[in-house]
């Protein structure tokens, strides 16, 4: 059951991150819809799937799950007053074709979709992870740390209420603080393939440890 009343979630993207999360969320009770350019040659994916400016009307929540190097001008695409006040799940990361730079690389995906639609609150999340995780953190022997970056406090709560709906428990999820933030979450993801290497599986998370409390010395 969600963990709020269930929701409107418009999915901009047909692939495996997008797949996956739909499954998750529907799984919660929620109404999800993926959103593609060409919705005619998208069938099949045993989920519904509308054009994106059909998706971006259908939803309370929307998530940018495209390509980083693509998504800010297919959001130009869908609109400024059609996402304005729309709750953005950005879990996007821009890397090159072969996977050796970013495409941001002195910002963020997620601070520039901020910047372009100052009316939209963003949330960046999920994008230190492969899709396995983002769904099923409780196959993994702990859940690990998401992280969430964003200016709106309230976008970020629900989001977080959403995550909880995936698996995610509060005491995984940490609040890192603004949507600059995001670029620490993006370029982890050279990070991210050195351990896939290392551990033979982009299946994995990471978790956040502290110190010790004096009176636990």
């Amino acid at each position: 059951m969600a963990s709020v009343s269930p929701m409107r979630i418009g999915l901009l993207g047909t692939g495996n991150v997008a797949r996956a999360l739909a499954h998750g969320w529907r799984a919660a009770g929620h109404d999800v819809l993926l959103g593609s350019r060409r919705p005619g040659e998208r069938t099949g994916l045993g989920l519904p799937v509308a054009g994106l400016d059909e998706t971006a009307a259908h939803a309370d929540v929307l998530v940018n799950a495209t390509p980083g190097g693509v998504s800010v001008d297919l959001l130009h695409s869908i609109g400024a007053p059609a996402l304005a006040g729309t709750l953005l799940v950005d879990v996007g990361v821009g890397l090159s074709d072969d996977f050796s730079a970013l495409t941001h690389p002195n910002s963020s995906l997620g601070e520039l979709i901020q910047e372009a639609f100052p009316l939209t609150p963003v949330v960046k999340t999920l994008c230190t992870m492969d899709s396995t995780t983002m769904t099923a953190p409780g196959e993994l022997t702990e859940p690990g740390t998401v992280f969430l970056s964003g200016d709106d406090a309230e976008a970020k709560r629900t989001t977080g209420r959403l995550l909880t709906d995936l698996g995610w428990p509060e005491s995984s999820q940490l609040d890192i603080g603004g949507i600059t933030t995001a670029r620490g979450q993006e370029h982890f993801a050279f990070l991210f393939m050195g351990i896939a290497g290392g551990v033979g599986s982009h299946t994995f998370n990471i978790k956040v440890v502290t110190r010790r409390s004096a009176d636990t010395l």
